[in-house]
């Protein structure tokens, strides 16, 4: 069977970044891989996910989940009510959830996600199933 081995994203603001998605992917119980001047990365089991600072003449540009490229980063929640804790902290921290209305959704009593962005306004969704 294959899986991922990493996913490498470039950020416009490693300090940013690093602060957000060090608290979600700890939460998580991911665990800090690797971390160098440029970047740094988060590791559960095989699989990790690395940012890297883009570069300053790529930067004009910024990133919208609507062009082509990544959409969105799903990642597994271990219950529902883990959905609903990391739903209260990201209020707590002043994020803003997308799609509040889908937050539980009650058309589909097997879909149970948040949806939310990171610094770059890439959209995250924490679901469990």
């Amino acid at each position: 069977m294959s899986s991922l081995h990493h996913l490498e994203i470039y950020v416009s603001n490693l300090k940013q970044s690093h602060a957000f998605w060090s608290w979600f992917l700890n939460e998580l119980g991911y665990e800090p891989y690797q971390r160098w001047n440029e970047g740094f990365s988060y590791k559960l089991n095989d699989f990790y996910l690395v940012f890297v600072q883009t570069e300053a003449e790529y930067l004009d540009k910024g990133y919208h989940r609507k062009r082509i490229g990544l959409n969105h980063l799903a990642f597994h929640a271990r219950s529902r009510s883990e959905v609903d804790r990391m739903a209260q902290m990201i209020q707590i921290k002043g994020m803003t959830i997308l799609y509040p209305e889908r937050h539980p959704d009650k058309n589909d009593s097997d879909y149970y996600a948040l949806f939310f962005e990171d610094p770059d306004r890439i959209k995250v969704e924490l679901v469990s199933k």
